[in-house]
């Protein structure tokens, strides 16, 4: 008696697609694990991530314990440094043994030349402050009304909130 195939839908996952030219494209820059790179915001959180991103893993002659280059700009090349061994851990801990004995700091500036644009994402700024009362903006805005500039009006209008809040308290 012959098997029969179990007849597929017709659909199948974008991730199984891709799986292939995702592993054989990582594999190129030395990333075994292509989760190092598709995960990276998870794997190392997202304060690192907005700043750093892993650009290659080189192998020592010996074998023993590979190099993870990370690609930062400059100004964050010194927070970075700082967080190296917990980064590392992190790393680590996706291959389940110790696969990355050293970590590469690499800057760049955020634009430049073709090979060396890098698009960081930055936090979303926080919110401005608490909610103020209704007297307090109408008080606010009578008093910066004659600002002819209207980035200076609302920068002022925005000081007055704060300071009017502040002296109520």
């Amino acid at each position: 008696m012959a098997s029969r195939k179990a007849k597929s839908s017709g659909f199948k996952r974008t991730s199984s697609l891709l799986q292939h030219s995702i592993r054989r494209a990582s594999e190129t820059r030395g990333f075994a694990q292509s989760r190092l790179l598709t995960h990276w915001a998870e794997i190392v959180g997202e304060d690192i991530a907005a700043i750093a991103r892993p650009v290659e893993i080189s192998y020592g002659r010996q074998g023993m314990g590979a190099t993870l280059c990370v690609l930062t700009t400059g100004a964050q090349a010194p927070m970075l440094e700082m967080q190296k061994e917990k980064l590392r851990e992190k790393v680590n801990a996706v291959y389940g043994y110790n696969a990355i004995s050293r970590l590469r700091i690499t800057q760049t500036a955020p634009t430049g030349f073709a090979e060396g644009q890098v698009d960081f994402t930055h936090r979303p700024k926080a919110k401005s402050g608490p909610a103020h009362a209704p007297e307090t903006q109408a008080v606010a805005a009578e008093l910066t009304a004659p600002v002819g500039d209207e980035g200076l009006r609302l920068a002022l209008e925005s000081l007055g909130r704060n300071v009017i809040s502040k002296s109520k308290r």
